[in-house]
């Protein structure tokens, strides 16, 4: 039997117990919501307000130069690289996750057709469980190529080596997939999955919303083609902080996108009337970045860099190995389903579980203080970040579900908000 002592001796023992102290958490909270927006760094404050004060009220249009502005995309690429298995010049930090797969898709696409092996390739797969919206932007891009091309939804990732293989694996062009899924938290292996799209003569795309900063990522080791994700879910951005595209050194004299606005110029000061594309990763920009927004995406990544992903890595499947046990302690009464990988290399870092009534349960859950989320259908998601989650967390966190479970005390006709 594991008890609350055990819990608080591991707190004890924690290496990473002293990050905590960087983040700006609410008392008698438990807030295993990290894996859809990071927990405030304290120094996000301050560094609000230089931006904010100093830099935009005192410097005003100079602190483009004087303040770095200008080079705040690739300035927070390069912190977030080692991050990703990637290098300090292959990403850049800019709009959401959404438009950056569009580009990533549009590229993809465009270096396929300019093969002329691979020219007549028009079929992209993903899963029917993918991220919604990503499924929806390679939808609006390829209704607007209006090509002949196709998307196709895989039922399940098992179907990808058949969906690869024979005729059918020679028409794919592009494979885009989230290394985590947003729902289950089951992991692919992405350099295994990667080698099977190459050799289907496909390229490999990568969403890693619900890995950068959580699990240990090797894009350049994985070879693979492109990425895309988020900073402000583990990586402690700010609510709709800028997302980021990792295209490598191999592809950079192929890479080409729609979204060509002036800040991909190589000159766009020059204030030219044709087009002509930055070299490097600059070109994965769009428009004039938004300044505060970046400027708050440093503060989150500067912690990382006390830090290393494996010893992140070890504390995120302790504490979720940790979550596991108790609930199978303290909850197996109740018709809670874990559709989350038990094994590690599987597993990104978090832990889901279907419940009869998942959405009134996780409103309950939030309203004594412990904080997750939900996703259709019945998904109650809780997720584990190392930086902040002690072992502790997660004890309370059980311990109030107990309760709730066993004394039903949860409204099943909850309303549903408009954010769940």
């Amino acid at each position: 039997m594991i008890t609350e002592q055990d819990c608080l001796a591991l707190d004890a023992a924690d290496p990473l117990a002293a990050c905590r102290s960087e983040f700006a958490l609410p008392e008698n909270v438990v807030y295993l919501d990290g894996n859809s927006l990071g927990a405030r760094p304290k120094a996000a404050l301050e560094r609000a307000r230089q931006v904010i004060a100093a830099e935009w009220g005192d410097d005003l249009i100079r602190s483009w130069n004087t303040a770095g502005w200008y080079d705040l995309p690739g300035r927070l690429g390069a912190l977030l690289a080692p991050l990703l298995g990637a290098e300090a010049d292959e990403v850049v930090v800019t709009d959401s996750t959404s438009v950056n797969l569009f580009k990533a898709l549009a590229a993809a696409l465009r270096m396929q057709a300019a093969d002329p092996v691979r020219a007549g390739r028009r079929v992209i797969i993903t899963e029917r469980d993918n991220f919604p919206s990503d499924i929806y932007m390679a939808e609006g891009l390829l209704g607007w190529l209006d090509r002949g091309y196709e998307l196709r939804l895989l039922d399940s990732w098992s179907d990808l080596p058949a969906a690869l293989a024979g005729a059918a694996g020679q028409q794919v062009a592009a494979v885009m997939l989230t290394h985590v899924n947003y729902r289950t938290g089951r992991m692919f292996d992405m350099a295994a999955t990667t080698a099977r799209i190459h050799a289907a003569g496909a390229l490999a795309i990568w969403d890693l919303a619900h890995s950068a900063g959580a699990v240990d990522v090797a894009l350049n080791a994985a070879n693979a083609d492109f990425a895309v994700g988020c900073t402000y879910k583990y990586l402690n951005g700010g609510p709709g902080a800028p997302a980021f595209i990792w295209v490598p050194r191999r592809h950079h004299a192929q890479f080409s996108q729609p979204l060509t606005g002036w800040w991909t110029h190589r000159e766009p000061f020059a204030m030219q009337p044709g087009y002509a594309p930055a070299p490097g990763i600059r070109r994965a920009l769009c428009g004039t970045q938004p300044v505060v927004s970046l400027a708050l995406v440093e503060c989150g990544l500067a912690i990382f860099q006390r830090v290393s992903m494996a010893a992140l890595r070890r504390k995120s499947l302790a504490l979720s190995d940790l979550f596991l046990s108790l609930l199978e302690q303290h909850c197996a009464a109740h018709p809670l389903e874990l559709i989350t990988p038990r094994a590690h290399a599987d597993r990104g870092s978090q832990v889901s579980v279907t419940h009869p009534h998942g959405y009134a349960v996780m409103q309950a859950l939030i309203a004594r203080g412990v904080i997750g989320d939900y996703r259709e259908p019945r998904v109650m998601r809780f997720g584990f970040t190392p930086l902040y989650t002690g072992y502790q967390d997660v004890w309370r966190a059980v311990m109030i579900l107990k309760d709730i479970l066993d004394r039903s005390d949860y409204q099943v006709d909850a309303r549903r908000s408009a954010v769940t």
